[in-house]
C-alpha cells in the first residue's frame, strides 16, 4: 500500500484491459458495487493450465466469500491484521476493513489483487495492501496475523497441504484463522493436514440462499492447539 494509490488510474487501467462489467452485492447491510471481469471464460488461458492446471475462479464472485465477508464485517478486528488467502474480487477483504482491521489481500493470479484493492477503496474509501502470492513459496516478508481467512480454496488435492502450511506460517499464536468451504475435493484432506501441524479446526456451518441457489457453507474456524 502506498499513498500515491490512484484508484481512477487503477479503474481505466483495468477497464482498458478486461471487458468487464459491474455487479452489486449486500455487506454488513449496505449495498456494495463491484467492478470484475464480464466473464471469467475470458481470462482461460492454455499456457497456463498447462503450467499448473490453473484456472480464473477468482474472477467469479462465490457464496462462501459473500458468507464470510459477512461474518468478518459483524466481528470486532479493529486495529487486527488480516491476511487473506485467495481474494478474488475483494469481498472478504472487504468485510475485514469494514469491521476495522488492516488487511492484507493475495492472490495467485497478479490481477486479482488490483481488483480487490479497487473494489474495497471504492466501498470504503481505504486502501489495503494487495499482493500476489504463491502458496507454495511464500513470501519471506509476508509476516505473520492475527487472523487468516480464506473462501472456496479447496477444489484442488494439493491445495490441502498448502493452504494447512499458509495459515500454520502465517497464523499468530492465539489467532483464528477462519476457511470458508461449501464441501470441496481437498476439505478432508485439508482438516488432517492442519490437525498434523498443530492446528485444531471447529465447524460453523451456515446456509446461503439466493433465488434458487441454497448451498450449506461451513466456516471452518481453526486455532492453535493449547499445550
Amino acid at each position: 500500500m502506498t499513498a500515491s494509490y490512484d484508484a481512477n488510474v487503477e479503474r481505466a487501467d483495468l477497464v482498458r484491459r478486461f471487458r468487464t462489467s459491474t455487479r452489486t452485492i449486500r455487506v454488513a447491510e449496505r449495498d456494495v458495487t463491484l467492478l470484475s471481469p464480464a466473464n471469467a471464460d475470458d481470462l482461460i488461458s492454455e499456457d497456463d493450465y498447462v503450467r499448473d492446471e490453473r484456472l480464473p475462479y477468482w474472477a467469479d464472485l462465490w457464496p462462501s466469500s459473500l458468507i464470510l465477508a459477512n461474518e468478518l464485517a459483524l466481528m470486532r478486528l479493529g486495529g487486527q491484521r488480516v491476511l487473506e488467502l485467495g481474494c478474488g474480487l475483494g469481498v472478504v477483504a472487504l468485510g475485514a476493513t469494514l469491521a476495522g482491521a488492516h488487511v492484507t489481500a493475495t492472490d495467485y493470479y497478479e490481477d486479482a489483487p488490483r481488483f480487490a484493492r479497487l473494489n474495497v477503496h471504492a466501498a470504503t474509501g481505504r486502501e489495503i495492501t494487495a499482493r500476489h502470492v504463491d502458496w507454495s513459496a511464500l513470501p519471506e516478508d509476508l509476516g505473520r496475523f492475527d487472523v487468516v481467512v480464506a473462501s472456496d480454496v479447496l477444489y484442488e488435492h494439493r491445495y490441502a497441504t498448502l493452504v494447512a502450511n499458509a495459515i500454520a506460517v502465517t497464523l499468530v499464536r492465539g489467532g483464528e484463522a477462519i476457511v470458508a468451504d461449501p464441501g470441496r475435493i481437498a476439505l478432508p484432506a485439508f482438516l488432517e493436514e492442519c490437525g498434523e501441524r498443530g492446528l485444531v479446526t471447529e465447524p460453523d456451518v451456515r446456509t446461503y440462499k439466493e433465488g434458487e441457489i441454497t448451498q450449506t457453507i461451513t466456516l471452518h474456524r481453526v486455532h492453535w492447539r493449547s499445550e
